[in-house]
């Protein structure tokens, strides 16, 4: 992630139409999802400066993984429950875990193969994985080079992704559908007008509430068919046989 990015990460998490109708898009399923005894131990991956414990304390005792010192405040009440450390073979917290998010990580990693078949191996038996990542490669734009994105994914690559690791899929939708063609149309003007990578802001009140409803909507009702595009996909698995 760019440095810049980083610092204005907390706001957009916490202000953002995007980040915030992601959120709750997240918490819907866990409440849909959530066993009759709830999930025992959760592991937020990639959690930067604990910004999703307090929702995901709903549905457990939350732990972290963040590998970027930078982004972890030493003042953060959460930071004893947040390792700062490689999501990779190393990472090894002696316990495991029945619920892992991985929201927007594998996107980032070199290995992404590696990272969901150590997540299966620090998940329980009956847990869950719930992913999301950007989708389709002709959705990609500067806001990919700023956070130094590797790919983006469709269903087909993940379900590559998925069978390589041992990822056993329960479930996988796109989402953001509305967003697809405004994507599509910043890349265009972006190759057009050869413009720079610039971190995002939030929207004034008006717009950026807007926006937050508009894809609160947009999850109540197109989210619930199986549309085939979107800018950003979700997955939800479990523990399967790698290939």
């Amino acid at each position: 992630m760019d440095a810049k990015y980083g610092e204005a990460y907390r706001e957009l998490f916490e202000k953002h139409w995007w980040w915030r109708s992601r959120s709750e898009m997240i918490v819907d399923k866990l409440r849909q999802l959530r066993p009759a005894s709830g999930w025992k131990q959760i592991l937020d991956v990639g959690c930067g400066d604990a910004l999703f414990f307090d929702r995901l304390a709903e549905f457990g005792d939350v732990e972290g993984v963040e590998p970027s010192a930078d982004l972890v405040n030493p003042g953060n009440p959460h930071r004893d429950r947040i390792f700062v450390c490689p999501f990779d073979a190393n990472f090894r917290p002696n316990k495991q875990y029945s619920l892992i998010l991985m929201l927007d990580v594998l996107e980032h990693l070199e290995d992404p193969v590696g990272a969901l078949r150590h997540a299966l191996d620090l998940l329980a038996p009956e847990g869950a994985v719930i992913i999301t990542v950007p989708a389709f490669m002709a959705l990609w734009t500067n806001h990919d080079v700023l956070n130094h994105h590797m790919t983006r994914y469709t269903k087909g690559s993940f379900r590559d992704l998925a069978q390589r690791s041992g990822l056993e899929i329960l479930e996988s939708r796109y989402f953001c559908h509305w967003t697809f063609p405004a994507k599509l149309a910043t890349r265009v003007a972006e190759q057009v007008f050869r413009a720079e990578p610039k971190a995002p802001k939030i929207p004034p009140n008006w717009a950026n509430q807007a926006l937050f409803w508009l894809s609160l909507l947009e999850q109540k009702t197109l989210s619930v068919f199986p549309i085939p595009f979107g800018s950003s996909l979700m997955v939800i698995g479990g523990k399967g046989n790698p290939a």
